[in-house]
């Protein structure tokens, strides 16, 4: 599937740093991403990357039910999504943030 937006995606960088893990589903931030606000979820091999404030989803290869669990999560966590975003955009430690239950 295409990106839903003109947005730029970026090869991998090192180091990808989680901040939470759930049900196989592994939440990372790329340190000095470019914008939307965005996070990485990864699921398996799989791979989505979800903006923060309107959940819309730029690279889709997860399932349905693992995109499901992440927008719930989101939904739960914005503050604190926000505030890893920019910790990561200004490489500072990123703080945890509580799995989803």
């Amino acid at each position: 599937m295409q990106p839903t937006t003109n947005l730029r995606l970026s090869a991998p960088r090192s180091p990808v740093p989680e901040v939470s893990r759930f049900y196989g589903i592994s939440v990372r931030f790329y340190y000095r991403d470019h914008p939307p606000t965005h996070f990485h979820a990864f699921y398996a091999e799989h791979e989505a990357l979800i903006e923060i404030d309107s959940g819309s989803i730029h690279r889709r290869y997860s399932p349905p039910i693992a995109l499901n669990l992440v927008n719930s999560w989101r939904l739960m966590h914005l503050e604190e999504l926000r505030q890893d975003w920019e910790r990561a955009r200004q490489q500072l430690p990123l703080l945890p943030i509580a799995p989803l239950e």
